[in-house]
């Protein structure tokens, strides 16, 4: 297949994007994005996940996943980096929360760890946050462990914003002026 300059030149540079994903990946990788999270289950791939808490500067990296299973100690060193950083209170983020970042990173071929804006809030920290804008949720998903406001260095935010809709997976919200996206596992919706 001949490709055009623009394209060429758009693989050369590595932009992350669903496309180059799929065109670069092979095998269980590739085959992990056509399927839907559920089926995800099914992989016997060993899931980890990275994080950079921007408020506390607190890094992981955890398996969270393996052999067919969630593992306890990866998804409590999880919870503890995506406490409320307000509080301190630490609450079980959900396994299809994970599972979406982990699909998303995949799909943009991202290399560095996400970077945490808000994991979860406890429902005091929601309120105060509530008062003081009108882009809070008074019945967040943050407040259930099941939304999380990231951004991945290395990729453009433009390009991690289009791959969570693409997913269609919950919910995606787009902070351009803040610089971050928002993703739940709430009922497919876009803003």
């Amino acid at each position: 297949m001949l490709l055009s300059k623009d394209e060429t030149h758009r693989q050369a540079r590595s932009v992350c994007t669903r496309r180059s994903f799929i065109r670069a990946g092979t095998g269980l990788a590739a085959t992990l994005l056509l399927l839907p999270l559920p089926s995800l289950a099914n992989s016997h791939q060993e899931r980890k996940l990275s994080f950079h808490n921007t408020h506390t500067g607190e890094n992981t990296s955890a398996v969270y996943w393996a052999e067919g299973n969630y593992l306890t100690a990866g998804k409590q060193e999880i919870d503890e980096i995506l406490r409320d950083h307000r509080t301190d209170e630490i609450y079980p983020i959900n396994t299809g929360l994970l599972d979406l970042l982990y699909l998303l990173k995949a799909e943009v071929q991202g290399k560095q760890a996400f970077e945490i804006i808000s994991g979860y809030r406890s429902p005091a920290t929601n309120a105060a946050l509530r008062k003081n804008s009108t882009g809070v949720a008074k019945r967040s998903y943050h407040m259930q462990g099941k939304a999380i406001d990231i951004r991945l260095p290395g990729c453009d935010l433009k390009n991690l914003h289009k791959a969570a809709l693409a997913m269609r997976a919950g919910g995606v919200g787009f902070y351009p002026g803040s610089n971050f996206i928002h993703v739940d596992v709430g009922p497919y919706r876009s803003w």
